[in-house]
């Protein structure tokens, strides 16, 4: 993973879901790959292949999840808020290997 103040490069492994908790302002680039992108609460699918984009629009959680081994960028990462229980935890950026398709 590489990182600057505005933006991180991001490897995910096939089946991998990385978790932003807050979308709005959030870019993600798919860099190589194939990712499914999700947004709580709203009926859109999102499939970006390499060389696409997506930036969230509203205050929700936002899924990315591998389709295949891909390359993603994720930029303008700094949600408005944290959820409480997620400042006191944990980093509220995951990454959750599933054994199951999200397709």
């Amino acid at each position: 993973m590489t990182t600057d103040t505005n933006r991180f490069h991001l490897s995910l492994a096939k089946r991998t879901i990385f978790t932003l908790p807050d979308a709005a302002g959030v870019g993600i680039e798919c860099r190589s790959g194939t990712v499914w992108v999700t947004l709580d609460n709203d009926p859109r699918d999102v499939v970006l292949e390499a060389g696409e984009r997506f930036e969230g629009d509203s205050h929700r959680r936002m899924l990315v999840s591998a389709l295949e081994p891909s390359c993603i960028t994720v930029s303008g990462s700094r949600p408005a808020a944290l959820p409480v229980h997620a400042r006191d935890q944990r980093s509220p950026w995951r990454l959750r290997p599933h054994g199951m398709s999200p397709a």
